[in-house]
């Protein structure tokens, strides 16, 4: 008999486990937009379409027209560190009159404070791609809002007043969740419509290919993702926006692009 209800109890137990409700773990999604042709917006993955529903940027869909007059494109920038280039490419936006957005890590302005002060100063969104540079694709909310708040805190004191509600995911990696949380605080997140592999220093195309594959590709409403620690990007950037403009592109800021600021 004892053995009888021994058993039920087991089986009750082992049905009440499979019965409890399972926390979805949350699905890793990497960011990617692939280049088009003709100077055409590219068309987004129909897998990744659901970050417009939290507040999610990767193009200007007020600006489509690869025909018209005057063009738009929004110039960001992801700087972790400073090797010379970054400083140098101050000097180029500050010399062709172009704002920028630099996501930037936490690391820049322990060791760069002063150069991350000359971005706010000379007009730039100073923004936040985290301050540590992690996979938070399966992070809790709460640690994730920790992670971004890290850096906030740090640039409220070493910089001055607060950054933008920016955020750049880092590596493009992210989930559905954390798109939902960011949101949900008051970020705007910011993909991108174009980019290109500029990131490695030990494996530079040159400037002639560089160039070549950015003004091929540029397209009304453009968020043009560089890397400013990019040798092969400082040699060319002014050429690129000078040629850039002689198309008919001009270059606006992010809080245009999100309705901040539409003037």
């Amino acid at each position: 008999m004892k053995k009888t209800v021994l058993f039920f109890m087991l089986l009750v137990a082992i049905i009440g486990t499979f019965m409890l409700p399972v926390q979805a773990q949350a699905i890793r999604h990497q960011w990617y937009c692939k280049h088009a042709k003709e100077h055409i917006q590219p068309t987004l993955d129909k897998g990744l379409a659901f970050i417009e529903e939290y507040n999610a940027y990767y193009i200007d869909r007020q600006h489509t027209d690869a025909n018209a007059d005057q063009k738009v494109i929004y110039l960001t920038f992801d700087a972790g560190y400073e090797n010379g280039n970054v400083e140098k490419t101050l000097n180029i936006l500050r010399e062709e009159n172009v704002p920028a957005a630099f996501f930037i890590l936490q690391n820049l302005i322990y060791k760069n404070a002063e150069l991350v002060k000359r971005m706010a100063d000379e007009g730039h969104l100073v923004c936040n791609h985290s301050a540590h540079h992690k996979d938070m694709s399966g992070w809790k909310d709460e640690d994730v809002l920790v992670e971004l708040r890290e850096l906030e805190s740090l640039y409220a004191e070493r910089i001055g007043g607060e950054m933008p509600k920016y955020y750049r995911p880092p590596e493009g990696v992210f989930s559905r969740e954390n798109l939902a949380c960011v949101s949900q605080n008051g970020y705007k997140t910011i993909f991108w419509s174009f980019a290109y592999p500029d990131w490695n220093n030990q494996k530079q195309m040159t400037p002639e290919k560089a160039k070549g594959i950015i003004l091929d590709n540029l397209h009304n409403g453009e968020v043009m993702l560089l890397h400013p620690t990019s040798d092969t990007n400082v040699k060319i950037l002014a050429e690129v926006i000078q040629e850039a403009r002689a198309q008919g592109y001009r270059f606006g800021t992010l809080d245009e692009l999100t309705g901040v600021d539409v003037g």
